[in-house]
């Protein structure tokens, strides 16, 4: 939930930017956010993981899961995107295209990409509840409620600093959590251990996010953790989600399966990350910490993953 209520919000008078002029296929990647998919990825890979540790991993709800995890990331960058864009918050900003900011695509077309993910994701999210949990059929609306909400509707909770908490709780816990309990019926202690490590991760790539956009979101009126923590503190946060929760959280894991210290492979990826933020890099500059931050957060995913897999054999 990397940026985001009657589902709809209120479109202005008038468009604010220039007629479109049609984004191309390799735009409405870069709008897709690439560099935020690890925060799907990562949660689906440890819970299924997790499950196999506990002798309950089954292939094709994993699968499922990833498609809703990977859907729903996709529909809140869009929904984001749209958000941000009406609004006026994008007129003046650092870092990846932005389809509405632009003038690129019309607010429309962005907005009904994101409907269309979040109904992708909320589809395979309902195939995979009724056939694990239908009460999880619940959750998953309460998924597509966060995502559209974080920069949507009248009072986004994104512009009121709870950016942060959404991304660990939904890419986080629920992610983890949910992928673990739909395989094996039940939820693990080493597996609430290891979304707190990807929910921190993806903490991380979102708090570099807002770092980078403090001074455009202080004068668009976005109120995001960032803007309230101010730079400094922003930044030592940044110390604590990259490096501080992933090493305690691999090392907790240890009794679970010693194989889980091979996640400690992965600390100089997130050393890098936060290479940037050390340095007090700003604006551009902080642009490869999100990169390296997501490959830091899938890497340690794989690392424990395959650590979990070696002990289940």
């Amino acid at each position: 939930m990397t940026r985001e209520t009657d589902f709809s919000p209120a479109e202005p008078p008038a468009e604010p930017h220039a007629q479109p002029t049609g984004a191309a296929l390799s735009d409405w990647l870069e709008g897709a956010r690439p560099r935020t998919w690890p925060n799907a990825f990562a949660p689906v890979l440890v819970g299924s993981a997790a499950a196999g540790l506990a002798g309950g991993f089954v292939w094709w709800k994993a699968l499922l899961a990833l498609v809703v995890a990977w859907s729903f990331i996709v529909g809140v960058n869009f929904a984001n995107d749209y958000s941000d864009g009406i609004r006026g918050t994008d007129d003046d900003r650092v870092g990846p295209l932005r389809l509405v900011g632009s003038g690129l695509a019309r607010p429309a077309t962005v907005k009904w990409a994101a409907f269309a993910f979040l109904a992708l994701g909320g589809i395979a999210g309902v195939v995979l509840s009724w056939l694990s949990a239908p009460w999880l059929i619940v959750v998953g609306l309460l998924c597509i409620l966060a995502a559209w909400f974080y920069t949507g509707g009248s009072s986004p909770y994104g512009y009121r600093g709870l950016g942060e908490v959404a991304v660990f709780v939904f890419f986080g816990l629920v992610a983890v959590l949910g992928t673990q309990f739909t395989q094996l019926g039940s939820v693990t202690w080493y597996a609430v251990v290891a979304a707190i490590a990807v929910g921190s991760f993806s903490c991380a790539v979102n708090l570099t996010n807002n770092l980078r956009d403090i001074p455009s979101d202080t004068e668009a009126g976005k109120i995001t953790l960032a803007v309230r923590l101010g730079d400094s503190r922003t930044r030592a946060l940044h110390a604590v989600l990259e490096l501080l929760v992933p090493l305690l959280a691999t090392v907790a894991l240890v009794p679970a399966t010693p194989w889980a210290l091979l996640g400690l492979l992965a600390m100089p990826v997130a050393w890098k990350a936060n290479a940037p933020v050390r340095a007090r890099a700003t604006g551009a500059g902080l642009i490869p910490a999100l990169a390296v931050a997501g490959l830091a957060m899938l890497a340690w995913s794989v690392l424990v993953s395959s650590g979990m897999l070696i002990a289940s054999l």
